[in-house]
């Protein structure tokens, strides 16, 4: 019954990706080529971006994917992982079933969600996202079914308010007092309590509890404290989850999965090995550029490090690498394309904070940073290259790889002109992208079946499930800071005490690293630096220059010890412990570090290409 239930996951899944490829494009032919109009075409794309997003986090949750913190729990005893387990399981369930009932409730509010597209009410379009949590409270009793039933009814007694709209919206009944009198106690707890709730919900993450799951609950705290307007939450989730931009995200995170699992990553490499390889540290150029290029469409989440990192070691191997330091190389490298474009953390920080940064300038000002970080990576690669024979420069053997691996090599061209040009908007060269690989991949260098891109385009829907749920449950905490004017707050605060720009800065900059380290990326985009950028500006430090130093730090966190994510994933990948993962990567840290505080300190860098 569980496979029948997953397969049909699998093929919604699909098909739906299959809508987002084509769509897009296909409307964009009507439109220009026969001069069609087709109406509410955004809104209905958006829209399928939502309820991608909503299966994507049901398949996420079943296979456990969902983006957390490594567990402090892992090395434990039996008995106390049991403890914590039981800990993980009422939290996860208390928390789910309160969002759910939030967002049933305004599923089921009449001056909510109204309007139709194609004839379709977005209020049935709505539904998925309570749909969606409802599965995940049924899965969460697959853990533990007595904590996660207690969860269920700290879930409902705190959603009691939700619950009274519930019955009045469908069943319009009135008398619910006792129901409210629970939901006002709840609301006086959560006044007192809010500093505890808020630290055992961070220590959650510590555990292995699901980021999403921390910081949907930090936001229901927060909401309620402040009088209950929890109904913020889930409408905030769907305006996220439909912005034009967030949905290109998940579009580039499976181009870049099909890529990565096809024999692009081996193509790559064999065109830098017959560019570079012929000089001292030329495996190390191919190496660093590959990353980079796959990194771009991946982002931060690892799965290029997972997909190409045995590939790379092996060939740095071949160089005089030792397999420490090639494996070292690999993993310091499995974040650079966060700074070129089409990045997606690119794409989420010009969102978040689209009064103050253009995604455009935000590309091009991240441009010479990323190149002088790729640069650091590579002259530092250099010293450890110790290959006694190399090839001989063979033009011929340059022009054999440039035709192997051309299709690969249009992809990148193809994005960036058609995007800067205003060809495609965000969304439509993103469902490029998805369709672009997929044919190259299946049909010209058959990599695959068609059944088996399918199955690797359902391998890929975790990844950007996870992104898109952390998205979803970060921007409800976001829009309560701005609410409640914490930027403003913190601007007053900090300014008393730190006049110096230079100082600020360096605070920035540890701050950040610090943030990089213990949250993933996206979620710190949304409650961070909606923060930051009103202080930095009070410094006189321009949104765009923000920008770019806030996506270097949290790049590096991913590597700064003790719980940079990527340092498990190379853990993993590599089947070493996280201590000698550690000490390779320290030098290599170091040096992206000084690249950090030239960038920080000469603002140059960002803002000369946008002059």
């Amino acid at each position: 019954m569980l496979q029948k239930i997953q397969k049909i996951e699998n093929k919604t899944v699909e098909l739906l990706v299959a809508l987002l490829a084509c769509l897009p494009l296909a409307v964009k032919i009507l439109q220009d080529f026969f001069h069609v109009t087709v109406l509410d075409s955004e809104a209905v794309l958006v829209n399928l971006i939502f309820v991608f997003s909503c299966f994507a986090g049901i398949v996420t949750y079943q296979k456990n994917k969902h983006l957390s913190l490594a567990s402090l729990l892992d090395n434990a005893r039996p008995e106390v992982k049991n403890v914590f387990s039981k800990i993980r399981t009422f939290a996860v369930c208390t928390v789910l079933t309160a969002i759910f009932f939030d967002s049933l409730c305004q599923l089921v509010n009449p001056v909510q969600l109204q309007t139709t597209i194609w004839g379709i009410r977005l209020q049935y379009i709505f539904a998925f996202l309570p749909l969606c949590y409802g599965c995940l409270i049924v899965f969460s009793f697959k853990e533990n079914k007595l904590y996660a039933v207690l969860g269920l009814v700290l879930g409902i007694l705190i959603s009691t308010g939700t619950i009274a709209g519930v019955l009045y919206y469908v069943f319009k009944l009135e008398n619910t007092s006792f129901l409210y009198s629970i939901s006002d106690a709840w609301i006086s707890i959560s006044g007192i309590l809010i500093l505890p709730l808020v630290l055992f919900f961070i220590a959650l993450a510590f555990i292995g509890v699901p980021l999403f799951i921390v910081i949907s609950g930090i936001s229901y705290i927060a909401f309620s404290q402040a009088g209950g307007y929890v109904d913020v939450i889930p409408l905030e989730t769907y305006r996220i989850l439909t912005d034009n931009s967030v949905a290109a995200i998940p579009l580039f995170t499976i181009a870049g999965y099909i890529l990565s699992k096809s024999s692009a990553g081996k193509r790559f490499v064999e065109l830098f090995d017959a560019l570079f390889g012929w000089f001292k540290g030329g495996t190390v150029v191919a190496s660093v550029l590959v990353m980079a290029f796959f990194s771009t469409f991946t982002g931060v989440s690892g799965v290029t490090i997972l997909a190409l990192g045995s590939l790379l070691s092996f060939i740095l191997t071949g160089s005089g690498y030792s397999q420490d330091k090639a494996e070292s190389l690999v993993v310091s490298c499995g974040a650079l394309g966060l700074l070129f474009p089409p990045s997606v953390a690119i794409i989420v920080f010009a969102t978040v904070n689209y009064f103050s940064v253009d995604v455009i300038q935000l590309f091009v000002a991240a441009l010479i940073p990323g190149l002088i970080m790729s640069l650091s990576m590579i002259l530092f690669g250099i010293f450890y290259d110790k290959r006694k024979v190399r090839p001989e420069f063979s033009l011929k053997k340059i022009i054999l790889a440039v035709k192997n691996s051309i299709w690969e090599l249009l992809l990148p061209c193809i994005i960036c002109i058609s995007y800067f040009a205003g060809f495609f908007d965000l969304f439509q060269v993103a469902s490029f992208a998805v369709l672009y690989s997929f044919c190259i991949a299946t049909f010209i260098r058959k990599d695959f079946t068609f059944s088996e891109a399918c199955t690797i385009i359902d391998e890929s829907v975790p990844v950007s499930g996870g992104v898109l749920f952390i998205l979803g449950s970060a921007v409800g905490l976001s829009y309560f800071m701005l609410d409640a004017d914490v930027p403003g707050t913190l601007t007053a605060i900090i300014t008393s005490y730190v006049t110096n720009k230079f100082v600020f800065l360096m605070l920035v900059n540890i701050l950040l690293l610090i943030a990089g380290c213990l949250m993933d990326i996206y979620s710190a985009i949304l409650i961070i630096s909606p923060l930051l950028i009103p202080l930095a500006e009070s410094f006189g430090i321009s949104a765009v220059q923000t920008g770019v130093i806030f996506l270097m730090n949290l790049s590096i966190g991913f590597l700064t010890p003790p719980i940079g994510m990527d340092l498990f994933i190379a853990s993993y990948t590599f089947k070493k412990p996280v201590g000698k993962i550690i000490h390779g990567v320290l030098p290599f840290l170091l040096v992206q570090f000084a690249v950090l505080l030239l960038i920080t300190y000469v603002p140059w860098f960002t803002s000369v290409l946008l002059h």
